[in-house]
């Protein structure tokens, strides 16, 4: 049974965790500026085309090949594609180039439509590249029945988030990670 401290502390840690999403939902903002054209695979593909036939859309902001820790997101996130696809479309966006983005989905196995940001300015736009280097994450995008698309939540990925269950299963390890890092 656990302690009144790691309940406590783990009811604490809930309501912060219910506080920063609704603070992400807010900062999500009201619209999305333009209907953003993406390089993909087969060519130009715009936002609201990767809606599908689903009125939600998640897109994983990537920061692309060289990024080991953004591959282990991407790795991961992958075993929960079909779900995800049950529920709302997905992709994943990259500065990579469509040819490479296609080399590194079908070396990882990746369920994922992959959409290039090289040259358009979707993630500066939703707040993904800081200093001009990209950051990764995610955006949730709501696209209501006369076509308008809005983006209705974002949360940044790294070390201890809620994406990725390695860093909080290696916390239950004795010391942790002990400098693990993804390759």
């Amino acid at each position: 049974m656990p302690s009144d401290t790691v309940m406590g502390l783990y009811r604490e840690l809930t309501e912060l965790k219910t506080r920063l999403r609704e603070a992400m939902r807010a900062e999500a903002g009201p619209g999305v500026p333009e209907d953003y054209e993406f390089q993909g695979e087969g060519g130009p593909v715009k936002l609201s085309e990767l809606f599908g036939g689903h009125e939600d859309l998640l897109v994983i902001h990537n920061m692309g090949k060289g990024c080991n820790y953004c591959t282990l997101w991407a790795d991961g996130l992958a075993g929960y594609a079909p779900m995800i696809g049950r529920r709302c479309a997905l992709a994943l966006s990259s500065p990579d180039a469509p040819d490479v983005q296609a080399r590194v989905k079908a070396e990882r196995g990746w369920p994922y439509r992959m959409v290039s940001v090289k040259g358009n300015t979707f993630a500066h736009d939703m707040g993904f590249v800081v200093n001009e280097g990209y950051m990764p994450g995610v955006s949730a995008f709501h696209k209501n029945g006369a076509g308008t698309i809005t983006r209705t939540g974002l949360a940044y990925f790294g070390p201890g988030d809620d994406f990725c269950p390695i860093w909080p299963l290696f916390d239950l390890l004795d010391g942790g990670a002990r400098g693990w890092e993804p390759t």
